[in-house]
């Protein structure tokens, strides 16, 4: 295996690809498209805003982290999630709330209802009306469509390709993840979210709490965290904590509502304030590999696992830094260890098929690569899963594998191998 293909493993994934948008996509009522052609966001139907919005949020769980794994949490912030969307006269929308185990504070709105709250944005918020402010905040972005304009040039790039590996981060998904939404866009957001409050029956000065914390960040020296999360997407600006002030007051003079129970509240993020600080010696550890301390690391990561035992994600990196030390035995133990906590998310499962294909244990590599690969397709995945079933004898499916990698990447080491084993293979 090359040494460049086990360094992607670990690192930031260069390429990232959705399943073709397209057969997503069947069964809505939408004209094939041909290549060349212009899409208009704004006259998609609600299904194909659904079908764009599920690809994207899919990916956006599994480049962050995966799920946080805290069932009674996830029932908590969904539940107060759907109280707020039972409230915006559209009851035929079906909205779905996660949590992603990422501690960058953040939080998305993907088109057709897929909102999602990090798990370092959820640990600094303290009462149940300010979750409700950032939730509401996010149905308004998603009720209004803020995502989807000028969008036309990669939703076409999307239908108009081909293969198993159809486009790149930068296209679609790239650009809804990353949008950058308007002063505007917020204050509208804003509005909306504190009216969705008010008739869900929450004390609409969560919205106000909510801005209050956002403002002491923005003020902060090292705005770090912040810069790399929330702020990246959602511009602040000390006017918006005085206009969330003026338009309750002036719409909401008289209400008041339930919601900031501090105590019930702890309650709920319980396993957040347990895990945190062997989340912290795990970002310190993350910080340390990429600067290239590989056994300062590991022995961090350890560290973390003693604070915060039987976190999958700690586990997974842990399992990975070993793997990047060439010290199979331990990866896997490590690696299964996170699956067995956590089968759904496709870093462990990639890591781990990695660590059968240099014992040879060709059965068990394919079926770890075609887990990972189906929970995020990515390039080095692709390439993973082509030589696993060439070795167990599907040919076949390797030579579609190979040929998808070389067509997106044939520029790179990675894809220049992939051209030669395209090569032999379709020459024998």
């Amino acid at each position: 295996m090359k040494p460049d293909l086990l360094h992607c493993l670990h690192l930031s994934i260069k390429y990232t690809f959705v399943v073709l948008l397209f057969g997503l996509l069947a069964g809505c009522a939408m004209s094939p498209i041909s290549r060349g052609s212009v899409i208009d966001p704004s006259r998609m139907t609600d299904n194909e805003v659904v079908a764009l919005g599920k690809s994207a949020y899919l990916q956006v769980i599994q480049k962050n982290g995966g799920i946080y794994i805290d069932s009674k949490l996830g029932a908590y912030v969904s539940a107060v999630g759907q109280r707020l969307v039972s409230h915006i006269g559209r009851p035929e929308l079906k909205f779905s709330f996660a949590i992603i185990n990422d501690s960058t504070p953040n939080h998305f709105a993907l088109p057709g209802g897929y909102v999602a709250i990090t798990r370092g944005l959820l640990a600094v918020l303290t009462t149940e009306s300010e979750l409700a402010a950032v939730l509401g905040h996010s149905i308004g972005h998603v009720m209004a469509r803020h995502n989807l304009p000028g969008m036309q040039r990669e939703i076409s790039s999307g239908f108009a390709s081909q293969g198993p590996l159809a486009f790149s981060a930068g296209g679609v998904a790239g650009s809804l993840i990353n949008k950058r939404y308007s002063l505007e866009q917020e204050s509208g957001a804003e509005r909306l979210g504190i009216d969705y409050m008010v008739k869900a029956g929450y004390d609409p000065s969560g919205a106000v709490q909510v801005q209050n914390l956002f403002y002491a960040e923005f003020e902060k020296a090292d705005q770090t965290p912040w810069l790399n999360g929330f702020f990246r997407s959602h511009p602040f600006v000390s006017e918006r904590l005085s206009n969330v002030r003026r338009y309750i007051n002036e719409q909401y003079p008289l209400v008041t509502g339930e919601g900031q129970n501090v105590i019930e509240f702890a309650r709920a993020i319980i396993s957040l304030t347990l895990t945190r600080q062997g989340y912290s010696s795990f970002d310190m550890a993350k910080k340390l590999e990429q600067e290239g301390q590989l056994a300062e690391a590991i022995n961090l990561y350890h560290h973390a696992l003693l604070e915060a035992p039987n976190e999958a994600l700690i586990l997974c990196h842990l399992g990975l830094a070993y793997l990047r030390s060439e010290d199979l035995v331990p990866a896997r133990r490590y690696l299964i260890k996170a699956i067995n906590l956590q089968n759904d998310y496709y870093q462990s499962h990639l890591a781990l098929g990695y660590v059968y294909l240099q014992k040879q244990q060709h059965a068990k590599a394919l079926q770890q690569l075609e887990t990972g690969f189906k929970l995020l397709p990515t390039l080095e995945g692709g390439y993973l899963l082509a030589e696993a079933r060439e070795n167990v004898g599907d040919l076949q499916g390797a030579i579609q594998l190979y040929r998808a990698v070389a067509k997106v990447d044939s520029t790179t080491k990675l894809g220049r191998n992939a051209a030669e084993r395209l090569k032999v293979l379709e020459n024998e």
